[in-house]
This record gives C-alpha cells, structure tokens and sequence, in this order.
C-alpha cells in the first residue's frame, strides 16, 4: 500500500487549493482557545470554539442527501470506475445506503449496499475504535509499552524499544520510515515475519517525526491482541463488529473471499478496468485488512457520532474513544505563515473545515484495486463513508467531499475530481528509474551468466538466488520464492518488472551486480527494495573475513 504517498497527496491539496488551509485546526484549539478564569467556568460551561461555525439552514443537509444519486452517477461516468457504494448517517440512523455499478467487470452483479468491499487504510480507524474499547476496558492504556505484552519485539534503538507505546505507533510518530516493511509483505512475510524485520530499519527522531508505518501500526494492535489474549481478527468480531451487528465485516481475508456478494478490485490496463489482481492483507491486518459493507460501516459511524453509543448501548467508552478522534500529531507542517498543520489521531484524519467544523476522515487505497473514504461532522451530527472497487483515482474523496461541501454551504466549492485525480495519479503510477527510457543503444556485454549465479543474503529481506533458466537467468525472492526472469541492460546490470501492492502495472528494477576484481560476484543491489539504503544483498561465498548480511533462520 502506498497510502503514505496518498496522505501527503491528501496533506498538499488541503494547502494549495481554495481555502483548504482552515481544513485543520486542532480540535483542542477549537475547544480551548478562549481562557476563562474559574470565576467565569460554571460546571455546565464549556470554552466557546475560536471561530463560530458557518450555520446550517434548516432543510441544506436534506438537499446534500438528494443529490447523491446524481452526484454518484456522474462521478461513475466521468471515472469509469465499475462499481461503488455509498452510505450516509444522520442522527444516529442510516439515512441512505445505496450501490453503484457492478461488483466484477464483464460481469452482471450489481453492487448494493451489502456488497462487501476491501476497504484498506479505512481500516485503521476501525482498528482505532477496538483498540479505545480495550482501554475503556482496562486491558491496556493508549500509553502501554508495546514491549510489556511483545516481549520479543524490537526496534533499532533500544531506548525506543522500550518506550514505544500503542499510541506511539497508532498515531505514526514512533520514528520508523514511510512505508517501513511493507516491501516484506510484498515478498510473502507474514505478519510475525515483517514486525521481527522492524529492528533492521533506521529511526528518525523519537514522537517529533510524522511518517505513516502501516507495520508500526499494527505492530501497536498486535499488542493490544496479544494483552487481550485473543488474535487480532477475533478481538475486533467480539468487540466491535458483534456488538453492533456489522454482519458483513472482518478482518480476516478468508471471509472476504468467501462471500457472495463481494466487489473485486480492478486496475486499468490499456485504458480498460480489469479485475487483474487479489490484494491479500492479512499480514497487516489492522492497517489494512477490513472488508466491509457500507451498512456495516454506517453502524461504526453512528457510533462514533454518538460518542461510543449504538442503538443505546455503551459499545466503547467515551473517555476512551476520544484521544482517537482528537489530534495526536502534526501529519504535515503548515507550508506558509497563514496555513494550519495537518493532525492525526489514532487512526483517523482530524482537521477543521473552511465552515469552522471539526471533520473526522481517512482515506483507503490498495493499487490492486480499491479506494475509500469516510468523513465524519460531528457538529453535523452527519457522516458519509464511500467505497470504491477501482484503484485511487480520487472518486472516494471527491464524492465525500462534494457532499460536505453541500451539507455545510450548501454548494459545491469546487471540481474536486479535477483537484483530486492529479493528487493521486503518482500513487498508481509505474515506480522505478527506467520507467519510460529507452534501452541502450549500445550496452556493455554481460559477464558469462554463470558468473552471476548463486544465493546473496541480506538481514532485513532474507536469500535472493540467482538461477539459470534456459538461456536466462531468472531472480528469486522471498518466503514464496516469488521467480522474475531478468534481463540484460548494460553491462552487469538487468531488469526486471516487480509486480506487487507497492509496484504497479509497468514498473522496472534494475538488478546490479558488483564485482570484487575476482571471479563471480560479491554483492547485487536490487532497485526497488534499496528504498532505504537496504537493497543490496551479498553473495553468501564471499564472507570470509567480511560483514556477510545474512537472516537469523529463526526468521524464515
């Protein structure tokens, strides 16, 4: 998942379009930025907010929900996406629930309302709530060392290791790089496997550094299972999903794929939607994993708006639940002297709208093939979720935002599709740093092949061998032993197309091989896992009297 690309995207397009840089006031400011003596404080009062919230007329959130239909229809046209669903919360109740084209390309389903989609990084504010219920019950703090209940986690700095909390990793700010062990879920790690790995990875300073860690937030979750005794997927049926009948959602992939009425995800290949991929999330299950209806995911946003309560009953504590929608840590610098910061809380978005209202959201993204979003008003008491079974193109945003805009001005301010698509066509867009340049004219010979053959090993992704296959040599790598054959481009180096979550339609690694001025090769650094500086891999004959980077089997 590239999703920290798709947050920073998200991040630059509140700055530089209309008005957006008063999307993020923090929520403490709004709530406390008028002092009041004790004299003036009567138990009944709250500090007014900062700036009074543009009023909604009577009737203006009625006429945002007559407009989906139109609104939706017309985003399908103009995307071309298959299919999409829609859902909206008003006071408590689902107010519409509606789908959108079909569940599979080529195929007649049509999506409805029950239709069950992967719903990607939205999974981490429901993960957010679980973890708020397990504090509100007194099975852990939001401050519990991560390391108290994983006792054989580690990261690079000791000192960190033994201080990271929950919140630390659920809010992004524990000092692991941007996107930091998804590349190990690409090659088939497990989920065990990839957070093992986390102690190989640099650190940027401690709880003052932002960088979206889908393995350090569900490094945070897996502890908050293992404290309550139970793996992660049974703790959110039992206390979430169960208690507010989400019958539909799991965070188990094995559910996703044994449903009927499921949407598949789809790519564009030759300006065609194509189901031509399965994104299975189970390794980072609490950052990514849910598969979810939208009347399911109408139910969470009821209960979040009414501050943990459903139909009721108390589903999480309030007390608890809210350091989760509050701002935890600045996501992104103010740019300019009249712009606000970016915040998150512990799995959701938080910010303030142009109309002075605090909006709680979050994006979703797999570009295998899905794009999410939800946007939550609580002032409003309003709250719309919009799932997508196409790779992120900005349809999600766009619709949300539409309708926010509607229900707090009643118009439109601006072409949000045109705002969004831009923003996000890096995210789908094919990596690596031959993309589009032509071969060599005249490139350097290749050594004899059989001089490139052999296992190089490294600490953080485990053996890559190479092997002859015909008249070729063929990359593995990996638990799986994921095969790409390679080919020749100057000299010793080859290419190769990596093709995984992080690595779309179209992308290019060179694989290098460096001589040590002997027979053979010493080492071969492959392009796209060098991200960090971690992608060279040394051949497992040539340590004798050298660091040989080489796996712990215990890891395998």
């Amino acid at each position: 998942m590239r999703a920290a690309f798709m947050n920073r995207a998200m991040h630059q397009l509140r700055r530089t379009v209309r008005g957006l840089t008063s999307r993020t006031l923090t929520a403490a400011a709004v709530s406390a930025a008028v002092t009041l003596t004790s004299a003036q404080v009567t138990a009944d009062d709250k500090p007014p907010p900062q700036v009074s919230a543009v009023p909604i007329p009577a009737g203006q959130i009625d006429q945002a929900i007559g407009q989906l239909d139109a609104l939706a229809d017309r985003l399908m046209a103009k995307s071309g996406i298959p299919g999409m669903a829609v859902a909206v919360v008003r006071d408590g109740r689902t107010v519409y629930a509606k789908g959108f084209g079909v569940r599979k390309a080529g195929e007649p389903g049509p999506v409805d309302a029950d239709t069950v989609f992967q719903i990607a990084s939205l999974s981490k504010a429901l993960t957010g709530t679980i973890v708020a219920h397990e504090v509100g019950a007194g099975t852990v703090s939001w401050d519990t060392p991560v390391v108290k209940h994983l006792p054989w986690f580690r990261l690079k700095d000791p000192w960190v290791t033994s201080h990271v909390t929950v919140a630390d990793f659920l809010s992004h700010r524990s000092g692991l790089p941007d996107h930091g062990g998804d590349a190990l879920e690409d090659l088939g790690y497990n989920q065990r496997q990839v957070l093992e790995r986390l102690r190989f990875l640099p650190l940027a300073p401690f709880r003052t550094t932002y960088a979206y860690s889908n393995f350090g937030f569900t490094a945070g979750a897996a502890a908050v299972a293992a404290a309550s005794g139970k793996p992660w997927a049974t703790l959110a049926d039992d206390v979430l999903y169960k208690p507010l009948g989400m019958t539909s959602t799991s965070s188990r992939f094995a559910d996703f794929a044994a449903r009927t009425n499921r949407a598949s995800g789809h790519v564009k290949v030759d300006g065609v939607y194509q189901p031509k991929y399965q994104r299975q999330p189970d390794a980072q299950s609490p950052a990514g994993g849910v598969s979810s209806s939208v009347n399911d995911l109408a139910r969470w946003i009821a209960m979040v708006l009414q501050n943990g309560t459903f139909d009721g009953r108390q589903i999480i504590a309030a007390p608890a639940l809210l350091p989760a929608i509050s701002p935890q840590m600045i996501s992104a610098h103010a740019s300019t002297s009249d712009a606000r910061a970016s915040f998150y809380g512990f799995g959701f978005d938080v910010g303030v709208s142009p109309a002075g209202r605090v909006v709680i959201k979050h994006s979703g993204a797999f570009a295998m093939g899905a794009g999410t979003n939800f946007a939550i008003i609580p002032s409003a008491g309003v709250g719309i979720v919009v799932v997508t079974n196409a790779w992120p193109i900005g349809v999600a945003e766009t619709l949300a935002t539409e309708f926010t805009d509607l229900v707090q001005f009643g118009r439109i301010e601006r072409d949000w599709f045109t705002a969004y698509a831009p923003m996000l066509a890096p995210f789908i867009a094919p990596v690596g740093s031959l993309v589009g340049k032509p071969k060599p004219a005249n490139p350097a010979p290749a050594a004899r092949l059989a001089d490139y053959l052999g296992s190089y090993a490294n600490d953080y992704f485990g053996k890559a061998e190479i092997i002859r296959r015909g008249d070729g040599l063929v990359l593995k790598i990996g638990p799986a032993g994921i095969a790409y054959p390679l080919t020749h481009w100057d000299g010793n180096a080859f290419t190769f197309h990596p093709s995984s979550e992080n690595e779309p339609n179209g992308s290019i690694s060179l694989a290098t091989f460096k001589s040590e001025g002997r027979a053979g090769f010493g080492s071969l650094t492959i392009e796209y896992l060098n991200e960090h500086g971690m992608g060279t891999f040394v051949h497992e004959t040539r340590c004798a009297g050298v660091h040989c980077r080489r796996n712990d089997s215990r890891q395998q």
